[in-house]
This record gives C-alpha cells, sequence and structure tokens, in this order.
C-alpha cells in the first residue's frame, strides 16, 4: 500500500510521486496489457496515461 504523502503528492503532480505510483501498479498494468500472447506497448501506455490522469480527481480524506 502507497503512503498517504506519496497519495498526496501524485494528485497535485509531483513527478517522483506519479513515477512511484506507476511503479506500485506496474505489475498490475502489465497484467492488463497482455495481449494475443505478448505485452502490448500501446496498452500499457494508455493504463499509464489514464492511472496519471484519475490521480487529481482523487478525493483525500486528511485523518490529522
Amino acid at each position: 500500500m502507497l503512503p498517504y504523502e506519496i497519495i498526496e503528492k501524485a494528485a497535485v503532480g509531483e513527478p517522483e510521486a506519479v513515477n512511484t505510483v506507476i511503479q506500485n501498479y506496474i505489475g498490475y498494468i502489465k497484467y492488463l496489457s497482455y495481449f494475443q500472447g505478448s505485452i502490448n506497448d500501446n496498452i500499457q501506455d494508455y493504463l499509464k496515461a489514464c492511472l496519471m490522469e484519475a490521480y487529481p480527481s482523487f478525493a483525500l480524506i486528511d485523518d490529522e
């Protein structure tokens, strides 16, 4: 699980945090981009772009 601070920074677009999020989900992204016997780079790029696009819309609740 990603720390709250990383998620918070990724939501505002900090490049290192966004990269950390992508690396966290890279296994799942590769699994979903597996097409006709191999990993499809176009699908993989699309999924990464969707993830990056969705992050700023996350509703963050700070329990502090």
